[in-house]
């Protein structure tokens, strides 16, 4: 079963549950921190809801109910019912439809009991025509033991008899008294009270936790955050409005598959459909297992009730059936495409769960589950269990492609960047994912803590992915460049594909000047592989031959000095710019400086560096801003080109006198 979507950055898709941060002044009690003291806090805490599970059951089951009974008091109070009148009306209204359900499960199940001893019959006569000597089993069974028989080398002889000595053994028969009124009343009753007593504690619960909601919502501010009114009071009014929509639908939807798997096993012919239909969706609050213990019953029945198998293999099919619908299609679409919880959690909290506390344990364990992790979304000392429990990733984007890089597993690069590719075009996946992640290995190398053969077996990776995105063609769909915001605030729209100047597109007009970064290599490959993509007729030129004394390249329009910030030092960098206007003088010039913030002392130092005529290269931050610049520089030259062959064709279309006289 699906749970709801829950996003730490954005608000996420159908139910989504948004993080919103506590302040980080907690007025609480001291939290342990040490490795020891969480060990033996959490060991205390697993005690104290093991032997007080008797409290503890009815409690969570009412706070449950509470947020399934939210909307609908809210829904009370818009029609005009006061707050305790509306708060009232919903535990009466659930109570009701509760004990309505009981009343028909109670007929359902006492039908049953009337028609078992008829099931019986037909199972044992089934089961007969397998296991007996005409059945297929049992001709396989009494096959495997002539083979027994003859395998065996002996057989142990039978001990003679011995006859008994003394006089034979008397018979003894125990009769129990007549049970009087009161023990029958112990043994009808006394079964019953326990579940009356835990049902009628449950509601009680949620009648104080509706009534004063209010005074517990101070309290629980108070231990959490009371310095900052504002966002502790959104952040509970966020988390519990969100779970209370997603409860309720849940038991919407769970509902609804009931009903159907009931009109289902109606028209099977399967007896007491409506039993088996609410312990279908009962069950779908179970994870994993839910749906198989649902389908259990039903099929055992319909052995029982079928002379032959058919009627098994309509019920399998139906739940076969219905329970991807409800899952992939009907639950989607409520909750969104995510999960919220990652499935190791969902299935070691269900296990917990159900060793603490049982069948309830057992149904409670996603709602529960549920409600952690929700709380680690908002609670900042609490956001290990979103981190342990969530299903959003634990590591970001970039920092997975360093992790990947880093440990040498090229398969999972390529893995992430065909899913990141499905959304961003290669530019975008380029500058929000595979240059940041360049960017923390070049951190670690300028720092020192990343050793040569660990920088070499990443450098070998990233290689890898690059060769296999070199041939990738964006799809038609994709309309923006990726989750890159503008100085707007705004997505950034997708860069079009420019019209260039036959000039920009032959091979070699824009060069891609290596930096001296350790990494700088890589990086210059993506933007050529970008600039590629636009149309320009992009090469990646080493830094070396910036030292050489070889004349320039003819044909070369634009040159761009790509460098990963901190990568290369801002005397190294107007060095290389002073080179590149010494060599290609009259091209467009670009400092591409990637991830560079605009008070970098590398662009700092770009900037001082402007030519004879005043002019100075064009920065880039991004590979985005790259093609701006070289887009733009591309037009000016055709705009340029245009007016002189203008000019041109004036003085050629001018008469030979009227030249002279102009003269």
């Amino acid at each position: 079963m699906s749970d709801p979507p829950v996003s730490r950055s954005t608000p996420p898709r159908g139910t989504g549950l948004g993080r919103s941060s506590l302040s980080t002044e907690v007025a609480a009690a001291a939290v342990p921190t040490t490795g020891p003291g969480v060990l033996y806090a959490g060991i205390a805490m697993v005690a104290v809801l093991y032997f007080t599970r008797e409290l503890l059951v009815p409690l969570a089951l009412a706070v449950l109910l509470a947020f399934v009974l939210a909307p609908v008091v809210r829904g009370f109070r818009k029609v005009g019912v006061p707050r305790v009148g509306a708060e009232l009306l919903g535990v009466v209204l659930a109570v009701a439809l509760l004990s309505g359900i009981g009343v028909v499960l109670g007929r359902q199940l006492a039908e049953l009991a009337d028609d078992l001893p008829h099931h019986q019959a037909v199972i044992t006569e089934k089961l007969g025509g397998l296991f007996g000597q005409g059945g297929m089993l049992g001709r396989a069974s009494e096959l495997l033991q002539n083979l027994g028989a003859n395998l065996s080398q002996r057989e142990e002889a039978p001990s003679p008899a011995r006859p008994q000595a003394g006089l034979p053994p008397l018979p003894v028969e125990v009769r129990e008294p007549t049970p009087g009124v009161l023990t029958v009343l112990q043994r009808v009753v006394g079964p019953l009270l326990g579940p009356v007593a835990h049902t009628g504690i449950v509601f009680v619960f949620v009648v104080f936790l509706l009534l004063y909601r209010e005074d517990l919502r101070d309290r629980i501010i108070k231990l959490i955050g009371s310095r900052d009114l504002q966002r502790t009071t959104a952040a509970l009014n966020d988390a519990a409005s969100r779970l209370s929509r997603y409860f309720l639908a849940q038991t919407a939807l769970n509902t609804g598959f009931g009903i159907a798997i009931t009109f289902g096993l109606w028209a099977i012919g399967i007896p007491n459909p409506l039993l088996w239909g609410v312990i279908a969706g009962l069950m779908r609050f179970v994870p994993f297992i839910g749906g198989i213990i649902a389908a259990a019953f039903p099929l055992l029945l319909a052995v029982a009730v079928d002379p032959g198998w058919t009627m098994m293999l309509w019920v399998l099919a139906l739940f076969i059936i219905a329970e991807p619908v409800m899952g992939h299609v009907f639950e989607p679409l409520v909750y969104g495409h995510s999960t919220g919880l990652s499935p190791v959690a969902v299935l070691l909290a269900t296990a917990f769960w159900a060793w603490l506390w049982g069948p309830i344990g057992l149904l409670l364990a996603t709602p529960l589950t549920v409600g952690l992790v929700v709380l680690g979304r908002h609670v900042d000392r609490l956001e290990f269990l979103d981190v342990m429990l969530g299903d959003r990733a634990a590591l970001q984007p970039p920092e997975t492609f360093y992790q990947r890089a880093l440990a040498g597993d090229g398969d999972g690069l390529v893995e992430q960047a065909e899913l990141q590719l499905r959304t961003l075009t290669l530019r975008g996946y380029y500058d929000t994912v595979a240059l940041p992640g360049l960017a923390l290995a070049q951190g670690d190398a300028a720092r020192g803590v990343l050793n040569r053969t660990r920088l070499d077996v990443l450098r070998a990776r990233v290689d890898g992915l690059l060769d296999d995105l070199s041939d990738h063609e964006d799809a038609e769909a994709l309309v923006t460049d990726g989750p890159v915001e503008a100085e707007g605030g705004e997505a950034a729209e997708r860069l079009p594909d420019p019209e260039l100047p036959p000039e920009w597109e032959a091979p070699g007009a824009v060069l891609c000047v290596v930096g001296r970064g350790r990494l700088d290599e890589q990086a210059t490959v993506m933007l050529a592989q970008v600039l590629s993509m636009k149309g320009f007729g992009a090469r990646v030129l080493p830094n070396e031959a910036l030292r050489g004394t070889a004349p320039a390249p003819e044909g070369v329009r634009a040159v761009v000095l790509s460098a990963l910030d901190g990568g290369s030092g801002a005397a190294s960098a107007r060095y290389a710019m002073r080179r590149l206007r010494r060599r290609f003088p009259g091209v467009a010039l670009v400092a591409g400086v990637w991830g560079a913030e605009r008070d970098s002392p590398v662009l700092a130092a770009l900037r001082e560096e402007g030519s004879d005529d005043g002019s100075k290269p064009c920065e880039a931050r991004s590979l985005r801003e790259a093609v701006e610049c070289l887009v733009t520089a591309a037009g000016g030259r055709r705009e340029q080109g245009s007016e002189e062959e203008a000019a041109r064709g004036e003085d050629f279309a001018e008469s030979p006198s009227s030249r002279v006289a102009r003269e």
